[in-house]
């Protein structure tokens, strides 16, 4: 929800003066609370030096590629995680085996919906949402003419250039997406139009995997040869650091986001 003052007007949520809504914008506490924590380490890496003063804000809980950057460093070297026993390390292993499978490949398309400066970012999350219920709604084999409405939706709205393909990347490994993007896609059994939107550094994607070919798991021993962050801890990201928000002074607010949009499709 958008909040509102005694009077009843509609508030906008920022972090030292930097608004992480737009005016009107619709948003849920763990999405506001999200944004607000990215916001909170973006400025953290400006003030460490890490990222220029200049970056752009978010726009719509999106960050700048250099932003993201930024803060892995800046959490690789304030964050002291303490260093896992061998017991939780098998646990890890044991729950997240997909996650470590080497060699995993997936087939899809998506839709891309980027932002751009001066975007209606409420009109646009509802596009998007519009494409994604309207695609998961129908049967994959329904068809505009000659056309699947996969295709015809890629084509129609996406502001990728695959979308002169139909929307399709081909088959990829992890290697090949943004991590962020690549978290939501890999290490999952999911094979259609996936359930909710997939928001990367390059926008808000309707994906659809259309086929999967699943990695080799290898066994603990193999893993635990590896640096014990990438065994037994996810990655820092900014999605993923609503609990690191208390290691900054929590005496701001909250995120928004211009960027130039995509200059080249999602894969790196």
């Amino acid at each position: 929800m958008s909040p509102r003052d005694p009077h009843g007007a509609n508030l906008v949520a920022h972090v030292d003066g930097v608004a992480i809504a737009a005016p009107g914008e619709v948003l849920g506490a763990e999405e506001l609370r999200q944004r607000a924590c990215t916001e909170l380490l973006r400025q953290a890496a400006i003030r460490a030096g890490l990222l220029a003063a200049d970056d752009p804000a978010p726009v719509a809980g999106v960050i700048s590629e250099a932003a993201s950057s930024a803060i892995e460093v800046l959490l690789d070297r304030e964050l002291a995680v303490p260093e896992p026993g061998e017991e939780a390390c098998r646990r890890h292993h044991a729950a997240n085996a997909a996650r470590y499978a080497v060699g995993e490949r997936v087939s899809l398309r998506h839709v891309l919906f980027a932002v751009t400066p001066g975007t209606d970012l409420e009109a646009l999350r509802r596009r998007a949402e519009a494409c994604l219920i309207d695609l998961r709604a129908r049967g994959r084999d329904e068809t505009i003419g000659a056309t699947d409405r996969f295709a015809a939706a890629a084509r129609e709205l996406s502001n990728c250039p695959s979308g002169a393909d139909d929307g399709a990347l081909g088959w990829l490994t992890a290697a090949d997406c943004a991590p962020e993007f690549a978290r939501e896609v890999f290490g999952q059994a999911t094979v259609g139009v996936l359930p909710r939107l997939v928001r990367s550094r390059f926008g808000l994607h309707v994906v659809e995997i259309l086929a999967r070919e699943a990695g080799a798991s290898p066994p603990f021993e193999a893993v635990a040869r590896r640096p014990w962050r990438s065994r037994c801890a996810s990655r820092h990201s900014p999605r993923r650091c609503a609990s690191t928000s208390s290691c900054w002074p929590a005496r701001r607010t909250s995120t928004a986001w211009p960027w130039n949009g995509p200059t080249r499709p999602l894969v790196q």
